[in-house]
């Protein structure tokens, strides 16, 4: 049987980003008893990442013991497309499932104003926990979990896939090596297209009281990035952010595309019944809590933004200018990196620097699949030291599986963790803090309009160099 003790400790190690000895495969003997897991959430991400893919390429080293969501019908769906096994429990509250179950790891992928919930009662119960981003959408919670995670002893993981990109992996290391010097200011802009920019504001993600608004839903992966690639922690925060695209349309309340009477006319407009995994997964099951997966993205109801622009002091005095556009012609993204010795840049999918063959409409589709087939194609990374040529370096690139980052970051996890990660991709509960509290403090210095301390929103104090 597993030797359950082994995993957990091992478990602390990968969220702290050490590399150790293979706990999983270790923890397997003659029996063949494998690694217990609880998946709460079924919507895409839970019941594709983390719940068919781990099946189908992991089902050597765990098992699914449960599956958790609030819509029954929905779970009846997903435990059939996942490809569960008979004895995999089906529940509708995490109280059902933990008092029929003793899992070895519980995997949260509900909505992210939910997420602190699960969290803290899978800590509560003695489990670690390994979450979608963010961790959560507002500070409150956020100390919640932290508190959860120092009292009761166990690991929270935050699944920050951008960072095992082979592409996001070489800018790191550049900077590792100092190859413009230390860093003293960063660049950072992110397009979303009117086709993957667009899904947001009709989904649950369209509200702040469930995603936090995009500062903290979307632009945590960004947040993160940045803070691993300058290896420093934000202190201070101002932003300014506005709702001018999307919304605002009050006799839209409660449209949807299906029912829309613009269909002729609306260049978004989106048949979700000619996609069959989003008929199957949400339409069928929205009888059951009225989630409608392709509301009016200008409905009244949204009260996000749509533009955003953020500036981040960190804890070494590296100043960055961020910003997210979400109706932008083309999907892609440019960062600069200004150091005592030189400039870095790096851009993906900007169609004048790239030649893309990917329409947008197929950018994010590619992005999330998790094709092995793709070709991949050698992107630029540039370099300019003072008074020197410029340099370039290639790196391959495959759009399939978040830029390679999704296949590496389940290996690191189930199959190779003693692997050693010199670039501390592994994020725990302080990554993913120290990444969601610079969404909250931009979207608190909107409201302001002041700036907003880091170290005011929760107990932690920001390190000039990451823990």
């Amino acid at each position: 049987m597993i030797d359950r003790r082994k995993f957990l400790a091992a478990v602390g190690t990968i969220a702290a980003g050490v590399a150790i000895s293979n706990p999983i495969r270790a923890a397997i003997n003659a029996s063949g008893e494998k690694l217990k897991v609880v998946l709460i959430g079924t919507g895409v991400r839970g019941s594709e990442f983390w719940g068919k893919r781990l099946v189908d390429e992991y089902g050597d080293v765990l098992e699914f013991i449960g599956l958790v969501d609030h819509n029954e019908s929905r779970l009846q769906y997903a435990a059939t497309f996942i490809g569960v096994d008979k004895n995999c429990g089906l529940y509708t509250t995490f109280e059902d499932m933990i008092a029929a179950n003793s899992p070895d790891l519980i995997m949260v992928t509900t909505t992210d104003a939910t997420h602190h919930l699960y969290i803290i009662k899978a800590l509560e119960n003695g489990v670690d926990v390994l979450t979608e981003k963010p961790l959560t959408t507002d500070e409150d919670k956020c100390q919640a979990i932290l508190d959860a995670e120092r009292k009761y002893k166990r690991k929270v993981i935050v699944t920050f896939n951008y960072r095992w990109s082979p592409y996001n992996t070489k800018i790191k290391e550049l900077l590792m090596n100092k190859t413009i010097g230390d860093v003293v200011s960063v660049d950072f802009s992110w397009m979303l297209n009117t086709s993957h920019g667009a899904s947001y504001f009709r989904r649950w993600h369209g509200q702040r009281e469930h995603s936090g608004t995009l500062l903290v839903h979307k632009a945590t992966h960004h947040f993160d990035l940045i803070n691993w690639w300058l290896d420093s922690e934000p202190a201070e925060v101002f932003a300014y952010g506005d709702l001018e695209f999307y919304g605002g349309r009050p006799e839209k309340k409660g449209v949807n595309c299906r029912s829309c009477d613009e269909k002729e006319s609306c260049n978004f407009y989106w048949d979700i019944t000619k996609s069959k995994d989003d008929f199957e997964r949400y339409v069928k099951h929205e009888h059951v809590d009225g989630y409608i997966r392709d509301n009016c993205l200008f409905r009244p109801e949204i009260n996000i933004y749509d533009k955003m622009n953020v500036n981040i002091k960190y804890a070494n005095n590296v100043f960055v200018n961020y910003m997210l556009t979400t109706y932008s012609p083309w999907e892609g993204w440019r960062v600069a990196f200004n150091g005592t010795k030189g400039r870095l840049e790096a851009f993906l999918d900007v169609p004048y620097l790239d030649a893309n063959v990917l329409s947008q409409e197929e950018l994010h589709a590619v992005e999330m699949s998790q094709q092995s087939d793709v070709e991949h194609v050698m992107k630029p990374i540039i370099s300019h030291k003072l008074w020197e040529e410029q340099e370039t370096v290639y790196v391959p690139y495959s759009h399939a599986g978040h830029g390679g980052g999704d296949t590496r970051l389940h290996d690191q996890i189930f199959k190779n963790p003693e692997k050693e990660d010199i670039y501390k991709h592994m994020a725990g509960v302080r990554d993913g803090a120290m990444s969601v509290l610079i969404g909250i403090a931009a979207r608190k210095s909107i409201e302001s309009g002041t700036p907003v301390r880091i170290a005011g929103l929760t107990h932690l104090q920001p390190k000039a160099k990451r823990i």
